[in-house]
């Protein structure tokens, strides 16, 4: 590979880790060729990108991200794969899964909306995370809370002003 062709690789590199805004570095190694390929199918299926590429290549695609990634660089050994995800979660719910059956790839680390975990140990929290769209959707129904509650207490009331100053004595005492 001639120095051009690994910039176009570093270039395809950083514009995956920009668009996706999540990645994944799993350890594949111990794994015969069927079993990554079952890998390769099941992240098809899951909408989750994987590449293979060389760990001096990925050290330079994120070195050119936005923030400080540079804590994933002690995981850059051995054979690296990378998976791509719009979910934070996506991949780890992969991982663990394929863990159940015969395929078992270690995490290496992920960077996840510029937060960074490293090690293997890290899977059941990035499990665990929630999208950005679960969480605005937790807070909308955290803020709703109070407003339905005092619209049903209001309702119960009978629609009266009698009606509304009875039940708000009745939950005062």
């Amino acid at each position: 590979m001639n120095r051009e062709e690994k910039h176009e690789v570093v270039s395809a590199l950083q514009a995956k880790m920009q668009e996706f805004g999540n990645f994944y570095i799993a350890d594949t190694s111990s794994l015969s060729v069927e079993k990554v390929n079952n890998i390769r199918r099941k992240c098809f299926e899951s909408g989750i990108e994987m590449q293979v590429a060389k760990n001096t290549l990925i050290r330079k695609a994120i070195e050119g991200l936005e923030g400080d990634a540079s804590e994933i660089f002690v995981a850059l050994k051995g054979q690296s794969a990378l998976l791509f995800s719009t979910t934070g979660n996506g991949p780890a719910k992969l991982i663990k899964a394929l863990r159940k059956g015969s395929d078992k790839p270690q995490l290496k680390a992920a960077y996840i909306d510029s937060t960074v975990f490293i090690g293997d140990n890290q899977l059941d929290t990035l499990v665990s995370l929630k999208s950005r769209e679960e969480l605005i959707g937790d807070i909308i129904g955290l803020l709703q809370s109070p407003a339905k509650n005092v619209i049903s207490a209001l309702q119960s009331g009978g629609n009266t002003i009698a009606g509304i100053v009875k039940t708000l004595q009745e939950r005062e005492g």
